[in-house]
């Protein structure tokens, strides 16, 4: 049962078409384009909760590593389609409890040859709830099932909307 459908997504936000891999059964997210930044969220479900109907942490993990790259791609025009995670850190602050809004917001510390650095924070229904870091290999252009084109879904550059 899909128990998000009782709380509507915020307006602006559009489902990211991720059906496969690990992501395609603990999804949907979706994402908006605010400036040069892409804005990532989902829909706190009860498939997503420890026992005390608060977000787990691996899901919140899970936010994170899609996140970080997709920021990356956004904010560095990168052409890179995939960023094996090298290292992820994440600091929980407070709980995402049941029905919460979740929303992550990043920013990209440094892009090299090779890697890309950036970090984040991520709230739920307003309230600060984690801080999040994490350095990613630059994997170039691939095709990969499932994957889907940023530019298409969220326009190029500061004046895309």
């Amino acid at each position: 049962m899909n128990d998000s459908l009782a709380t509507p997504i915020p307006a602006g936000f559009v489902e990211l078409p991720i059906r496969s891999g690990f992501m395609g059964p603990n999804g949907p997210l979706y994402g908006r384009r605010d400036g040069d930044h892409v804005v990532l969220g989902f829909r706190v479900e009860s498939r997503h909760c420890n026992p005390r109907d608060v977000c787990h942490g691996g899901m919140l993990m899970l936010f994170a590593d899609m996140q970080l790259p997709l920021a990356a791609r956004a904010q560095a025009d990168l052409n890179d389609d995939f960023f094996p995670t090298i290292n992820l850190t994440t600091d929980f602050l407070a709980p995402a409890p049941l029905g919460a809004w979740v929303q992550g917001r990043a920013d990209v510390v440094k892009v090299t040859r090779n890697m890309v650095f950036a970090q984040g924070v991520i709230e739920a229904d307003g309230v600060l709830v984690c801080r999040v870091n994490g350095i990613f290999k630059r994997g170039g252009p691939v095709e990969l099932p499932g994957l889907f084109d940023l530019r298409k879904l969220f326009g190029r550059g500061a004046s895309a909307s």
